[in-house]
């Protein structure tokens, strides 16, 4: 059965899920920095919410998902981003290094090597189930589609999946960085991919 949301609900569980990822990235590396882009257009199309200023000077995308179902075990794989536009999904077309799966009822925060995860999945994508979820904003209403794979499946195939509880107190975390801010040359200045498609949160 599909699933409908409104964007605002959307961009509520992304909001929250943002905060939780630069939570955990912070207290990985506590002398990194987090910079959020997910309003500037040089990375909105790939793929990438954050980018993680590690000390060492190396630079990682990170794209964020925020899941609020209550009892799912499952990962939402976007595939297609727009049915309305044939737009790809972000799943396919992220340039980030890590995918950072937000449970948000369930308090469990996964991160997933984006490319690992993805070689893994192509070759057995027709195993598993596509499914419909529908957005409104405003007057338009667009069709997202995904695979839904479980937990289990991705964490015995792909090497490196950690799953981390999530700490209450994650929305209090300090923030570094914000739009707007300096991005890092060695990324300002790469490509954009032309896949289009909305930012990969919800």
């Amino acid at each position: 059965m599909a699933r409908s949301f409104s964007m605002r609900g959307v961009q509520g569980a992304a909001d929250r899920a943002v905060q939780h990822a630069r939570a955990w990235l912070l207290e990985t590396e506590p002398d990194s920095r987090v910079h959020d882009v997910q309003a500037d257009p040089r990375f909105q199309h790939r793929g990438v919410d954050l980018l993680w200023e590690l000390p060492s000077g190396e630079v990682r995308g990170i794209e964020v998902k925020g899941d609020r179902n209550a009892t799912r075990r499952r990962y939402f794989f976007e595939l297609v981003s727009n049915l309305e536009k044939d737009t790809p999904g972000c799943f396919l077309y992220s340039g980030a290094d890590l995918l950072v799966y937000v449970f948000l009822s369930q308090g469990e925060l996964h991160v997933l090597p984006m490319r690992a995860a993805r070689e893994w999945f192509l070759p057995r994508a027709k195993e598993y189930t596509l499914k419909h979820a529908f957005t409104q904003t405003g007057a338009i209403r667009y069709t997202t589609v995904g695979a839904v794979v479980p937990v289990r499946d991705v964490s015995e195939g792909v090497p490196g999946v950690l799953r981390v509880p999530l700490k209450r107190t994650a929305d209090a975390a300090k923030e570094e960085g914000a739009p707007g801010v300096e991005v890092p040359p060695m990324l300002a200045s790469a490509p954009k991919d032309e896949a289009g498609g909305p930012d990969g949160l919800g």
